[in-house]
């Protein structure tokens, strides 16, 4: 057996981190110097979140810039990863007997490029994608973890990506910082400690966490990635947090490192 990789789950934030220095890019590169090289990456974001289960075997993906309203030069930006037939068809192996289409033409969306940018600069570490489905209940993706873990054993790093808290109409657009509101630190705050305290798998009912749930998580897409990652988790896992934060007041940043 070779080494076991862990599993992160990273807060991506706005789309401009993929070109900007700030404190969560280094704590993403950091990171990303911290680890074994992977054999492959997969990515699990709140950006292909859509009602099927899909993997990408796109063997040259294409940088999607899925937003408007930005700089030219984000625009500009790509990140040539490779793809991987031979991953996407290892994760369809695993998940058997769901029915996973394989999709031959799928890019990398900005939750993807975003951050592994800060990790792995020189692209040239295979990725593909994981869709999120959108007609399953949180349980289908905490399970669907849990199947995927022989391969963090097999050299493939599994990546989540989205925000714990995620309220853009609560987020302040103000360019002078401003302190994260009592509501998303309580619920940030419950989710660290459910984590540590080896209660993850009660996050699938995020929805039972009040008004603080209802608030930081007002549509399910950047919080499910968090719980294929805890779905990942192995007896013995240590977790940290590499990265920790509250933008715009409503905006959580916190990565989770389990293994």
């Amino acid at each position: 057996m070779g080494t076991v990789m862990p599993a992160v789950f990273l807060g991506h934030g706005n789309p401009m981190n993929a070109i900007d220095s700030n404190i969560y890019t280094e704590g993403w590169r950091v990171f990303g110097r911290s680890i074994p090289r992977p054999k492959a990456i997969l990515a699990i974001s709140a950006h292909w979140y859509v009602p099927e289960t899909a993997v990408s075997s796109t063997r040259s993906p294409e940088t999607i810039h899925d937003f408007y309203g930005f700089p030219r030069e984000l625009y500009d930006f790509t990140w040539p990863a490779p793809g991987s037939p031979k991953t996407a068809e290892r994760v369809r192996e695993l998940l058997q007997p769901l029915d996973l289409r394989i999709d031959g033409q799928r890019g990398l969306d900005h939750g993807v490029w975003s951050v592994l940018c800060h990790l792995f600069a020189d692209a040239d570490i295979p990725v593909v994608q994981l869709s999120i489905d959108e007609t399953k209940e949180p349980e289908f993706h905490y399970e669907t973890g849990r199947l995927l873990q022989p391969l963090r054993d097999e050299g493939v790093l599994i990546v989540g990506s989205g925000n714990i808290v995620h309220n853009l109409r609560a987020y302040s657009w103000s360019e002078a910082p401003v302190p994260p509101l009592d509501w998303a630190l309580r619920f940030e705050e419950g989710v660290r400690t459910a984590i540590l305290e080896g209660r993850g798998r009660e996050l699938v009912r995020y929805r039972m966490m009040g008004e603080e749930g209802r608030l930081a998580v007002p549509s399910p897409d950047h919080f499910l990635p968090l719980l294929y990652i805890l779905g990942l988790q192995s007896e013995g896992d240590a977790v940290t947090f590499p990265v920790e934060g509250i933008e715009g007041g409503a905006l959580s940043m916190l990565s989770v490192r389990v293994g």
